[in-house]
């Protein structure tokens, strides 16, 4: 015999609900939508009219017993009705949306299509050299092997040795493809790549061609001096060439990534209003749900048959649990939100550098819930404040205790070495240990090891791969 936790399906779907973001919550309720017929989707307009109309109850919903009689249900439903409508009179804007702007609105969700893949981008390009179908097939099965990057991810050899063709006539369409848009796409590593691209340039027998060719190691690592030796220029020519080389496209496969745009829907709108700053939940994404008027009235019927009565009592208990869970949920947030600018109310009035210490430990104590609640509540979640869009996690960091005893958050630290980076001598770049000193000498102290883990996840390049001669 052995004693385990056991999470029970209601609460699993509750700890569902809190985590998820926003457009994944719309499918998991539209899912439920179509599971249990005893819901039904209502709008804004609807929801406010109600609440203006109809007397507001207590919040606090009495607990029932195992088995209630129908009348019982049907007040304890029509309750829970009168607070899901009141909690979206208290924490919703609502606006009628004039015809215009409907219209403008619809016409925004009917021009999001899915974007051309770089493969379909290839293809049709493909269709276009005309080939014959032995070529054609060969092209496709090339254009099937080139990464997301824009790369062949798998050599000639290995494609024809599983497909059976002859290594020169992959060779032979391989050229073919390689002279297609984007510009190197189809090369086997970064040297091919970016001679590709010279030669599309003119520029196949010039300086940088040779540079790419034969020292493309030493150029990356910015070893001018050794290149300027074995090819017997100065450095300033060399920089002039890895300027221009810089230009060139490592990727070329970049602007077909799937994730080029990125859209976030903000749970949490922080507006300042007057000298304070006001929160407000972005509801519009999330369905208004209420119990089925028809169902209310097949329950409160006498002459229904057991097997009814059963199927109706279960269904919109489960009806009542989501509406609940949902509730749940978009006050939790509000309560995190709320109690996030209240303790990074300089954030919200200066920037990054106002940025507090704030652990979600801080504020399970004060909203009344486990740590792991907020974990939670703030996974995926977003926040739109003065100074942009920022993920809810990102006003949660650890801090340094400066000299003079202020306390900062190692955010706005991050930021401070990206500054001093940002406004130094490009011909004598600043090491790590200077940086140290730098901001030892401001009050805040550091490690050398930290500012190179700031730098990196900066994605500043050490000092000596900075330095431009």
């Amino acid at each position: 015999m052995s004693l385990q936790q056991v999470l029970a399906p209601q609460m699993q779907q509750s700890l569902q609900l809190l985590q998820a973001p926003t457009l994944e919550l719309r499918q998991l309720i539209h899912q439920e939508l179509q599971q249990n017929p005893t819901l039904e989707e209502i709008t804004t307009d609807v929801v406010s009219i109600e609440a203006e109309t109809e007397p507001l109850n207590a919040r606090d919903e009495r607990k029932e017993k195992d088995e209630l009689d129908f009348k019982e249900e049907y007040e304890v439903l029509a309750k829970l009705d009168e607070e899901w409508r009141e909690y979206f009179s208290r924490h919703t804007v609502h606006r009628q949306r004039s015809p215009e702007e409907e219209e403008a609105r619809q016409f925004l969700f009917d021009s999001l299509v899915q974007p051309e893949s770089l493969q379909e981008h290839l293809l049709n390009q493909l269709q276009l050299a005309g080939v014959v179908d032995q070529q054609r097939r060969v092209g496709e099965l090339l254009i099937g092997s080139i990464d997301d990057n824009g790369y062949l991810a798998t050599s000639l050899e290995d494609i024809s040795q599983n497909s059976g063709l002859p290594a020169e006539e992959l060779q032979h369409i391989l050229d073919l493809i390689q002279t297609f848009s984007p510009v190197g796409v189809g090369a086997r590593d970064l040297r091919e790549c970016l001679l590709i691209q010279l030669e599309r340039l003119g520029k196949a027998d010039s300086i940088e061609a040779t540079i790419v060719r034969d020292h493309l190691e030493h150029l990356g690592k910015k070893r001018y001096p050794e290149i300027a030796k074995a090819l017997s220029i100065t450095i300033e020519e060399i920089n002039r060439v890895a300027s221009f080389i810089g230009t060139l496209e490592p990727r070329p496969g970049r602007a077909f990534a799937h994730d080029a745009n990125s859209y976030v829907t903000p749970d949490v709108l922080v507006k300042k209003m007057g000298d304070d700053f006001s929160v407000i939940l972005n509801d519009d994404q999330i369905p208004h749900l209420r119990i089925s008027n028809t169902y209310k009235e097949l329950m409160a019927r006498d002459n229904n048959a057991q097997d009814v009565k059963d199927y109706l009592k279960e269904r919109i208990r489960a009806a009542k649990f989501i509406i609940k869970s949902i509730h749940q949920r978009q006050q939790t947030i509000f309560n995190i939100a709320t109690e996030i600018v209240k303790r990074q109310r300089e954030f919200f009035e200066k920037g990054v550098a106002g940025l507090k210490p704030l652990t979600m430990n801080d504020v399970a104590q004060v909203v009344g819930v486990h740590e792991t609640t907020v974990s939670r509540a703030v996974s995926n979640k977003y926040i739109q404040t003065p100074h942009g869009i920022f993920e809810m996690k990102y006003f949660f960091t650890s801090g340094y205790t400066t000299a003079d005893g202020r306390v900062v958050s190692n955010t706005s630290v991050k930021e401070a070495v990206a500054d001093l980076i940002a406004t130094e001598d490009p011909s004598k770049p600043l090491s790590d240990q200077e940086i140290v000193k730098m901001l030892t000498a401001k009050g805040i102290p550091i490690a050398r090891r930290t500012v190179a883990k700031y730098r990196a996840e900066l994605k500043i390049l050490p000092s000596h791969l900075r330095k431009k001669f």
